[in-house]
């Protein structure tokens, strides 16, 4: 084991040696944020635990390592379907990178063998599964590692949505390799993951760096549920036409009708569940990693490994069990730093259903509190008239910024709150006379037609119509106290029993209907914010006040043709090869190139992103687009775009075979 640097022996690497990798290989002239620390770390035999949010460049803090150091950059990813795509990328920047998983044939793994034995590999990638072989583990000690990378970390937590056991054997790696540096990296972990991933890993004497969970670029959005589908509807219509994003739904059912119902209107649309048979699944994400503006409508088994940079908005029909998978779900927005959304379509039916599958769920009473907590986190976020980006960032231990972030739809428009006590003892009183008078349980919408005095059949039925509650809550519409119900639901003052979410009162009831204790509520929105509205009214700059590709977003209007022109030519060298558009390069980098309109192959390897290997394959092809456009001296300056790509991951609903935990 090593001492508490975590240093081994090796010759001494200059700080400029890695920086002159990163600006030859991948075309960056500098580090961002930690990753020179965590690179100059890695480089010097030291183990590190990095917490670094999508997009923020993860990949980068053992590449660099593994380039730099003698020996192959042995990568544990979580995932297979993709290894071929993350090959391909680094394949496309002149890197020597292989993987072995079960896709491949006896002779391709050969193959794959003999070139890391031979030391002309710079990265293999593997699956954690793979390493549980002892034909694996001799190979690894036949030949010479540089760096272990275990990405998507977290995996290893047993608390986890994306628990995968066989993350749970990577300790050995320290024991047989005890000189051999490891990095162990995530986008999302609170503290008390962070802590198992390092026991469990047995890194305890790892560096840890903790970046920023900071995604300024994205726009939280939560508005309230009346027809999701029509409203997502709109909502692409109105702010994404033409743009790449995916939609997430919690059964597999409302992922086909979803995906169904966007195509009939116009939304190039695909679905994307564990249902599906293996060769559609692997199609629809071929399509979505390969074309431009398609939708993948999903459940949370879709995402994980997804480098696709240009994916423009996420967005969430129904609500997601946890703010840790929130916040993974979210981050496959925007990844080249672009501005991008997060918007979710969150109603009172979503806080009874995730309550009922809680009391259902399987697990013992120790687990079924954990979901409980995560779940009232994740009902905080939504409920909140605070900032949204300083809930999330509070929820993973940073501190938010005190005047808001100026991004979410609770900073842009401000949500107005009042006292809702006497409200809410309205709704607990009618749950107490329906139990206590009457011996009977109801759900929501019961309660509401009571409080609103409808005579439906149901209420005649029962003659709950006679009780003393009837019609006191007339007050309100029924929006607004199907709002209560959930507010109330989401601060613990009502519960949900049973296979039919009858409503119950809770331990804490009582302090309200003694009037102990004050019931703040946010008041329903009239009208959601939108992109369109956030921006205002001014020049047209905003990404609202425009309809079509998002890529395009702060671009002047007489660089839009060129722009486009070179994404036709990229997606025309893609076909060629085979390979996802942005392997050849992203569109933060295409936007650069159009703002600069280089003159010259030594201008071009100026532009972040173009590196020596893609400046020799690609440079001319760039060059040639540009001048059969024109000049463009006249053409107005932006501000360059972040470009930074990372790794993601999903939640399964069906049982994987041994390699295959996506």
């Amino acid at each position: 084991m090593r001492g508490t640097g975590g240093i081994s022996e090796m010759p001494e690497v200059t700080e400029s040696e890695a920086l002159s990798t990163l600006h030859r290989v991948f075309g960056y002239e500098a580090f961002r944020g930690e990753q020179d620390a965590v690179i100059e770390h890695v480089v010097a035999g030291g183990d590190a635990v990095v917490l670094m949010p999508t997009g923020g460049g993860k990949s980068l803090c053992y590449q660099i390592p593994a380039l730099v150091r003698p020996g192959t950059g042995v990568v544990v990813s979580p995932l297979i379907a993709l290894m071929q795509d993350q090959v391909d990328a680094l394949r496309a920047l002149g890197v020597r990178a292989g993987f072995m998983n079960s896709t491949q044939d006896f002779d391709e793994r050969r193959v794959v063998e003999a070139e890391f034995l031979a030391g002309e590999l710079d990265l293999l990638y593997l699956a954690p599964e793979r390493l549980r072989l002892d034909s694996t583990l001799d190979l690894l000690s036949r030949g010479k590692i540089a760096v272990f990378a275990i990405d998507e970390a977290h995996c290893v937590s047993q608390w986890g949505h994306d628990f995968r056991p066989d993350y749970l054997a990577l300790s050995l790696l320290g024991d047989r390799w005890p000189d051999v540096p490891r990095i162990a990296l995530t986008a999302t972990a609170t503290h008390a993951t962070h802590r198992e991933i390092t026991q469990r890993l047995n890194m305890p004497t790892a560096r840890h760096f903790v970046a920023s969970f900071d995604r300024p670029n994205i726009q939280y959005r939560i508005v309230p549920k009346a027809d999701p589908k029509k409203q997502l509807l709109g909502f692409l219509r109105e702010e994404h036409a033409g743009d790449a994003g995916i939609v997430y739904c919690l059964s597999r059912k409302s992922v086909d009708t979803t995906a169904e119902f966007l195509s009939r209107n116009g939304i190039e649309a695909v679905p994307y569940h564990a249902g599906l048979d293996s060769g559609t699944r692997a199609a629809h994400q071929s399509r979505f990693l390969r074309e431009d503006g398609l939708v993948v409508v999903a459940t949370i088994a879709f995402g994980m490994g997804i480098d696709k940079p240009d994916v423009r908005f996420v967005a969430h029909l129904d609500l997601p069990k946890s703010v840790e998978g929130y916040y993974q779900e979210t981050g496959r927005a925007g990844r080249d730093g672009l501005p991008s959304t997060a918007w979710m379509a969150y109603g009172l039916n979503d806080v009874i259903q995730q309550r009922k599958m809680i009391q259902s769920g399987e697990g013992d009473e120790a687990f079924r509190r954990r979901a409980a907590s995560h779940l009232d986190a994740m009902l905080a976020l939504c409920e909140t008239a605070q900032c949204r980006r300083g809930q999330l960032l509070a929820y993973f231990g940073q501190d938010p910024d005190p005047v808001g972030c100026g991004n979410c739809d609770t900073c842009l428009a401000p949500p107005e709150t009042w006292d809702g006590t006497v409200a809410a003892q309205k709704v607990l009183s009618t749950v107490v006379r329906l139990h206590r008078e009457r011996g009977q349980k109801f759900g929501a919408v019961q309660i509401v037609d009571i409080l609103m005095g409808r005579r439906t059949a149901k209420v005649i039925q029962f003659d709950h119509d006679q009780l003393s509650v009837f019609g006191i809550g007339e007050e309100l519409g029924e929006g607004e106290w199907r709002g209560v119900v959930r507010q109330l639901l989401a601060q613990g003052l009502l519960a949900v029993e049973g296979e039919y979410g009858t409503l119950v009162l809770t331990e804490a009831s009582g302090t309200v209907l003694r009037r102990e204790r004050e019931v703040p509520l946010r008041k329903e929105p009239k009208k959601a914010v939108t992109s369109r509205s956030a921006s205002g009214s001014g020049s047209g700059s905003g990404r609202g006040e425009r309809k079509g590709k998002a890529a395009v977003v702060e671009l002047p209007e007489a660089l839009v043709p060129a722009f486009e022109a070179l994404r036709a030519w990229r997606a025309e060298q893609a076909r060629e090869q085979g390979v996802p558009a942005y392997v050849i390069f992203h569109d933060a980098t295409l936007r650069e190139i159009v703002t600069a309109w280089p003159a010259s192959v030594r201008e071009l390897g100026g532009v972040g992103g173009v590196g020596e290997k893609k400046l020799a394959t690609y440079g001319e092809g760039v060059l040639g687009a540009l001048a059969s456009l024109g000049g463009a001296e006249a053409a107005p300056a932006v501000t360059d775009g972040d470009s930074g790509g990372a790794d993601d991951w999903p939640e399964m609903d069906e049982e994987p075979e041994p390699e295959d935990w996506a």
